[in-house]
């Protein structure tokens, strides 16, 4: 049986939903195809939203979409949370990131020449202002950036309060897995779920995260060129007898790599995250969890006083050059909202309003098209002489 929609949203997570429900009130019919909406990469991510801290030279035209995106959340989350009601723990907290030796602290002096560079505010403190703001640090931090404009929000709260918005603006929830695309000639006309039910559309968003690039029936030159890159996170909880415990999200690289720690309102303190090319594998290591504690006992040692009650794995889902893939596609009826690897909470504001704006108008807004599918598209072989 075929049921008729504008637009069918493949993906429900953070995405696909923010997707679907800017979709709908723009007055498309819409539906979402996913086993369980509101789960994916939004249980396992942080929440930071960190376009300044998480600049990485060379990314300067993702820096754009990032900053722009932060600037729309204060809106975007008042405009969530008086649809659903919900509290989705954003706070305008800062991050401070910090260097724990004299190599750390050069490339951090470099990460603030480049901030500065760009017109971003930070401001370099010494060890020993970063232990005034932060008394939990290591004796040992040798300085840090303050960074005012990075805040935070709670992935989880903002994935359920994007399920209650979409479903009070009428988009139908299908809760499988999208088994195959259909096409019809040179356009993509819906999808066959698992059980088999064909579902027509005027047109596809392919925004199944990781998986976007395994889809079955979507031609090989528009496939997304997206790879699964696994993170592993653990959550503790901040007893009241050692609350406060950090007052703002603190970062640094030990040892090479990147370690986070993002304190919420309600106790829970968010310690991440590993990054590993290990296909589509998403076991909890305990190696993986012994360099995370590790890492953050060197950054903050009160750390292994605190009860860990959770471990989790996810996949991001990277492209080529670490940058989303959004709008339509060479496949006519076919658009994409993947790619977006560690700022999938950031971008969530703009990827809805920028995929919204494509589906109404045909396309991408002058600002995200710099991220269209289309430059990923495959060239011709060369012919031989």
């Amino acid at each position: 049986m075929s049921r008729t929609a504008d637009v069918l949203v493949v993906g429900g997570g953070l995405i696909g939903l923010v997707t679907a429900w800017r979709a709908a009130q723009r007055g498309l019919g819409t539906a979402v195809v996913d086993p369980a909406p509101g789960g994916g990469a939004a249980r396992v991510a942080a929440g930071m939203l960190a376009a300044v801290s998480e600049l990485h030279p060379g990314e300067e035209t993702l820096l754009a979409l990032n900053t722009a995106s932060a600037q729309a959340y204060p809106a975007f989350v008042a405009e969530l949370s008086a649809v659903t009601g919900a509290d989705l723990g954003y706070r305008r907290c800062g991050t401070l990131a910090v260097a724990l030796d004299a190599d750390d602290r050069a490339q951090l002096r470099e990460l603030h020449a480049v901030q500065t560079a760009a017109g971003l505010s930070s401001e370099w403190l010494s060890g020993r202002e970063c232990r005034r703001l932060e008394p939990m640090l290591a004796p040992g931090v040798r300085g840090g950036l303050r960074v005012d404009d990075d805040h935070q929000i709670d992935p989880r709260r903002l994935a359920a309060a994007l399920v209650t918005a979409c479903a009070a603006a009428g988009v139908v929830f299908h809760r499988q897995r999208a088994g195959r695309l259909r096409t019809d000639g040179e356009r993509a006309t819906g999808v066959v779920l698992a059980d088999g039910t064909a579902l027509a559309a005027g047109r596809v968003v392919l925004a199944a995260g990781s998986l976007s690039g395994r889809l079955a029936g979507v031609p090989q030159e528009v496939l997304p060129p997206v790879r699964p890159v696994k993170g592993q996170v653990l959550r503790l909880t901040v007893p009241p007898a050692h609350a406060p415990f950090l007052s703002r999200t603190v970062r640094a690289v030990v040892r090479g790599g990147q370690v986070y720690l993002v304190p919420r309102e309600n106790g829970e303190l968010v310690l991440g995250a590993t990054s590993e090319e290990l296909g589509w594998d998403t076991s909890v290591t305990a190696g993986g969890v012994y360099e995370l504690l590790r890492d953050a006992h060197e950054l903050v040692p009160g750390i292994t006083e605190l009860p860990l009650v959770e471990t989790l794995a996810g996949l991001r889902p990277g492209s080529p050059d670490n940058a989303p893939l959004l709008g339509p596609t060479a496949l006519d009826g076919l658009l994409l909202a993947t790619g977006h690897y560690r700022n999938g909470v950031l971008l969530a504001p703009i990827t809805g309003d920028v995929l919204a704006h494509a589906l109404v108008h045909g396309e991408l807004p002058p600002a995200a098209r710099p991220f269209s599918p289309l430059r990923f598209a495959r060239l011709p072989q060369e012919q031989p002489v």
